[in-house]
């Protein structure tokens, strides 16, 4: 098997974790780690024995795909250098600022064949890959993701920081578009939303209630299904599944309890290895440009309703 030469472009809190991941494969050559900040690219660098570098466009003829892990605002710039370039991409959530670069960057990808992965970790989570033979007929969704307030991510506000890894999970079940969405968000300690709320419904009938906050004191990822008979609720951060189930019994119905607790694994491993994998058998990706959109799209749906309320107020 030809080894795939990969990169990071972007070595700060999850982007050094890329680098491990690729470190750790195989049939995979970590070739260099990139980052403006010298200091942190040689760091990373040394950690895994490869080639530190300062500039993303050295990297454009020695690499066969890439990990841009980089500030939101440049992922579109590095994606589509990249794409252009002839490199497979797997760009971190959001993968663009805006749904319309998203669509840009996935029809250059089309154009050119190559591989447009998004990082929503989330679906490679094995509690939900546990539980989603499970989630038929959906009606309910709540999700609550819940977190300490951190400079990593609050380039942007909390729906495009935190909601977008839940709004994607919503959309990869229902799929189908939103028909309705009312929001609310608040800024607490920076200029733009850190606790938001989201009621979504879809044509379906089925309705999820979203909520997200950066400024809490723990942290807390739930899913919560809810269709005929059943109630599924997954801890992301604990690796927990939860199913209640009606049961009939001779006194009438009854519900029936499943807890089921998986080992953690490592979702990011899994991550880049599926974007490998189709890298290597030309496949469509787990999680593809095409999704990430989508999730961007509903998310800036979120963020207008949440401009417009507070407009009004």
């Amino acid at each position: 098997m030809t080894t795939l030469r990969a990169a990071v472009v972007g070595v700060g809190h999850l982007g050094r974790f890329h680098a491990q991941k690729y470190a750790a494969l195989d049939d995979v050559e970590l070739v260099a780690v990139c980052d403006v900040d010298h200091a942190r690219a040689l760091e990373v660098a040394a950690v895994h024995d490869t080639r530190p570098v300062f500039d993303h466009r050295e990297l454009a003829d020695r690499v066969d795909a890439v990990t841009i892990a980089a500030d939101t605002s440049a992922h579109f710039e590095l994606a589509r250098f990249f794409l252009e370039h002839g490199v497979h991409v797997l760009v971190e959530k959001p993968m663009t600022a805006t749904s319309e670069e998203g669509r840009e960057l996935t029809r250059i990808a089309e154009r050119n064949d190559l591989r447009l992965q998004v990082g929503h970790v989330e679906r490679f989570n094995p509690a939900l890959l546990s539980a989603r033979e499970r989630l038929s007929s959906v009606q309910f969704i709540e999700c609550h993701r819940l977190a300490p307030f951190k400079d990593r991510g609050a380039d942007v506000n909390v729906v495009l920081d935190l909601m977008i890894h839940d709004l994607d999970l919503i959309l990869s079940l229902l799929g189908n578009k939103p028909v309705r969405i009312s929001a609310v968000g608040i800024p607490v300690l920076t200029e733009t939303p850190d606790i938001a709320n989201a009621r979504i419904e879809f044509d379906t009938g089925a309705i999820a209630n979203v909520t997200a906050s950066r400024v809490s004191t723990t942290a807390q990822r739930k899913f919560r299904v809810f269709h005929e008979g059943h109630y599924l609720s997954i801890d992301f951060g604990e690796g927990e599944v939860q199913l209640v189930s009606r049961t009939e019994s001779d006194e009438g119905p009854a519900l029936r309890e499943e807890r089921w607790s998986l080992a953690k694994g490592d979702a990011l491993l899994a991550e880049v290895e599926s974007f490998c994998n189709a890298i290597r058998t030309r496949s469509p990706c787990e999680v593809s440009g095409h999704d990430g959109v989508l999730a961007l799209e509903v998310a800036e749906r979120i963020i207008a309703d949440i401009e417009a309320r507070s407009m009004r107020s």
